[in-house]
């Protein structure tokens, strides 16, 4: 069975560029406003979101915390297209749980690979023990991080990210691996993305007073130490 994407866009030649771009893969239904596309979940769940940013009436960052915020639908991967490209709407996107950022305009190609390595399952491995690393400790049955026992917000990407670096705590580890644990081998994107993860990751440690510090190991990789 094809996975099912909605894709929430005002712009009707971009509707229809998805639609060609990616029917003979995927299921794909576009909806150009929020309250058509709200109406559609709450009858059948996506396996995948494209969103845009700049939409009528509610746009994409006041979508995007209705849907991380809803249990029924915080994990549903999303992905936030938009003309903004500059680093702080893509910082706001991935702050407010958005699991990828793609800018326009933006190549067939690379679409489709982002939506696949978001499609990934089980990307990192099972996780079945708790995680502890001096004042971080990352609860699995829970899914919650807390530093110096008080819990952390973050999104799903950050989350995965931060359990690896402490599950190989004091040790390097390199951006290609790191990619293909987090976002798939098949991930085609700016190298940014994973840079900009990694600022958000050492705020929120820092806002915490944690002790851990995730230091970067040029032309290498990051280690948390």
């Amino acid at each position: 069975m094809k996975k099912l994407i909605y894709a929430v866009e005002d712009d009707a030649a971009i509707r229809e560029l998805y639609t060609y771009t990616l029917e003979n893969e995927f299921e794909c239904v576009c909806f150009e406003n929020s309250e058509l596309f709200f109406k559609a979940v709450s009858k059948r769940k996506p396996n995948i979101i494209l969103l845009d940013v700049m939409l009528p009436g509610e746009d994409g960052f006041s979508i995007l915390p209705r849907l991380k915020t809803d249990k029924n639908t915080a994990n549903i991967p999303v992905i936030m297209v938009s003309a903004k490209g500059d680093e702080m709407s893509k910082v706001k996107g991935l702050n407010f749980g958005a699991e990828d950022y793609i800018s326009k305009p933006f190549g067939v190609l690379e679409l489709v690979a982002r939506i696949k390595a978001n499609l990934r399952k089980n990307i990192l491995p099972t996780q079945t023990e708790n995680i502890f690393f001096k004042d971080i400790k990352i609860d699995a049955e829970k899914h919650l991080i807390t530093v110096n026992e008080k819990a952390i917000q973050t999104t799903l990407k950050e989350y995965n990210l931060l359990s690896l670096l402490c599950r190989n705590a004091e040790k390097v580890q390199q951006r290609e691996m790191i990619f293909f644990e987090i976002w798939g081998d098949d991930f085609i994107g700016e190298t940014r993305t994973l840079d900009i993860h990694i600022k958000e990751l050492r705020k929120k440690l820092a806002a915490a007073d944690s002790q851990a510090e995730i230091k970067t190991v040029r032309g290498v990789g990051y280690i948390i130490t």
